[in-house]
């Protein structure tokens, strides 16, 4: 395992940041595809920069050699050189090649990310996210042997050594926060939220934040998120944030801890998701208002 993160940690950088000017540029163009159809806007934005960037990660993954090669890849799209890579494996490489599609689409924010992660059934190990347009040059966030490091990118440097310069965030120094992101109930996120703040945290929505979860979760403007049916493209990499800070990420109904040995097909979207309502938090002790909440909603995402 430490010889695959090392790997990763080594050559996807580059490769994350080179599909990041692809995305950017593309951008600037008529780009929107169809082809999703679950009936939610959100979940059906698709653009030719997600097959384009996907196929860029994809083939940088294929090239890093055999040891990557034996993991099996869960990709958000279709696109890449997928059959060069195992189709069962302890390890999984998961890809969101534009998390944010629909606000990248429609050129209304800049929150946009490119986004991977390796786990196993346990738990993630390794996480790097790029924001192309956050910031002047791009910012970066990683996770990695019990590290976080979010900041600018420097593109004046190769792409490792520009995250080797960000100093790690200190995790005992980080400041609290009470502000859970309510996600995933499909028309009832601003009821959910409200009940989430009634139980004595600060529930809020995704367009009420100032950014994207991940790095609002690094520098600890969020404190946990509560998602229904997360999917586990992009929604792991909050849970590997959460952990490094010694928080948790737990399923409601019994409050036990969220891995990856159950996940299910959401034919509707065309992706897998994590089955029910998820808490998760930096902080441990604000997991059990979330369970308390949300214990009783209905799991199904589609009821």
């Amino acid at each position: 395992m430490n010889e695959l993160v090392q790997l990763l940690a080594a050559e996807l950088p580059r490769a994350v940041r080179w599909s990041g000017a692809l995305a950017r540029q593309l951008r600037r163009h008529d780009i929107s595809l169809s082809g999703k159809h679950s009936g939610f806007a959100d979940t059906d934005a698709l653009t030719l920069a997600d097959l384009a960037v996907q196929e860029i990660l994809v083939a940088a993954l294929r090239d890093m050699g055999p040891i990557v090669r034996r993991c099996r890849i869960e990709a958000e799209e279709s696109s890449g050189d997928l059959g060069r890579f195992a189709e069962q494996s302890e390890w999984v490489l998961a890809i969101d090649p534009i998390d944010g599609t629909r606000e990248y689409r429609d050129r209304t924010g800049n929150r946009y990310a490119v986004m991977l992660h390796l786990r196993n059934q346990e738990t993630i190990h390794y996480s790097l996210v790029y924001l192309p347009e956050e910031g002047a040059e791009g910012t970066w966030l990683e996770v990695r042997a019990g590290r976080i490091v979010l900041g600018p990118d420097d593109r004046t440097v190769a792409a490792r050594p520009a995250l080797d310069a960000l100093p790690p965030i200190a995790l005992n120094q980080r400041p609290a926060s009470r502000r859970i992101l309510v996600s995933g109930f499909l028309g009832r996120e601003a009821e959910r939220a409200h009940a989430v703040s009634a139980a004595g945290l600060d529930g809020v929505l995704g367009g009420d934040t100032p950014g994207s979860l991940f790095p609002l979760m690094a520098s600890g403007y969020l404190g946990g998120a509560l998602f229904h049916t997360p999917n586990v493209y992009d929604f792991p990499v909050c849970m590997h944030i959460a952990r490094v800070f010694g928080g948790d990420a737990r399923w409601v109904h019994d409050g036990t801890r969220v891995d990856f040995r159950r996940t299910w097909r959401d034919e509707r979207s065309n992706m897998f998701r994590l089955p029910g309502i998820v808490a998760c938090a930096s902080d441990p002790s604000l997991i059990p208002a979330l369970i308390d909440v949300a214990r009783t909603w209905n799991p199904a995402r589609y009821a």
